[in-house]
């Protein structure tokens, strides 16, 4: 009997008309408020991805997340807005109703597709030398959310602060991270995983303050062929922020397989509160 991975469960999506999709949130990907952001992000990628009009595969993932979606279901809208001869635009747009049963915009997003073509190539950003997943033990990374628990995860560096002293010095974190159970890699796991990491200004000031993410976009370096090579193996994931000022930090964050293959960049604004 084959199982469903919980991801497949809680991106699922039912057409209900022309681009329109109905999906409900999965306590398994459950954060402090409403569902991990990496998630929704998923969700929204593949409403492209089962879309019957998609050209290509995808280059890039923006989503704005306008506010947490509640538990329960939500509507999905994803239609091509402009078919190029090999590239495609598209919007997306998440709701959940108000009280009074009216649509309310939760998050919004855009995609382009491309049909991809062999080229020179060259990563311009490579892996980082570090120790590999076996020689690091794994973290246990806060138990009471059910989220974490979804992958894998073994620090290089950068693991959460086991003293909230305001004494952090750097933002930097290096792990080895996969889905957990284990699963083959795709465009929709991807884009969950480019938003794997826990806040940054929880280690550049060893100080837990509120977050929460405003808009993420994703870049997608590789192809179809290059997930099916890294199958369900380990990706090194880098996070960095560059700058923390009125009430919000930037991240910066890559993503290789194991082979060194730059897999997705990803660059985040996020919300702090003091």
């Amino acid at each position: 009997m084959t199982t469903t991975h919980a991801l497949d469960q809680a991106v699922a999506l039912h057409p209900t008309g022309a681009h329109q999709y109905r999906g409900a949130t999965s306590p398994a990907y459950a954060n402090m408020v409403g569902p991990f952001g990496g998630i929704t992000a998923a969700t929204a990628m593949q409403s492209v991805m089962q879309h019957p009009e998609r050209l290509g595969e995808p280059i890039s993932l923006t989503v704005n997340y306008a506010a947490a979606l509640a538990d329960g279901e939500f509507a999905v809208t994803a239609r091509p807005v402009r078919t190029n001869r090999s590239t495609q635009h598209w919007v997306m747009e998440i709701t959940q109703p108000d009280a009074s049963g009216a649509p309310v915009t939760v998050l919004t997003a855009t995609a382009v597709t491309a049909v991809r073509r062999e080229t020179w190539g060259v990563d311009d950003e490579p892996m980082p030398d570090v120790p590999s997943p076996d020689r690091i033990a794994r973290a246990s990374i806060a138990p009471q959310v059910a989220w974490p628990q979804r992958y894998a995860m073994h620090f290089v560096t950068g693991i959460i602060p086991e003293r909230w002293d305001g004494q952090g010095d750097t933002s930097l974190i290096q792990m080895w991270v996969r889905d957990e159970p284990r699963r083959g890699l795709d465009f929709t796991s991807l884009s969950a995983l480019a938003d794997v990491f826990y806040p940054r200004i929880w280690l550049r000031r060893a100080t837990r303050v509120p977050t929460g993410t405003v808009s993420m976009t994703v870049y997608f370096h590789a192809g179809s062929a290059e997930h099916a090579a890294t199958g369900s193996g380990w990706l090194l994931a880098q996070a960095r922020a560059q700058a923390f000022r009125n009430g919000f930090f930037d991240q910066t964050a890559q993503l290789w397989n194991e082979a060194g293959v730059l897999l997705a960049t990803t660059h985040q604004i996020v919300y702090y509160k003091e």
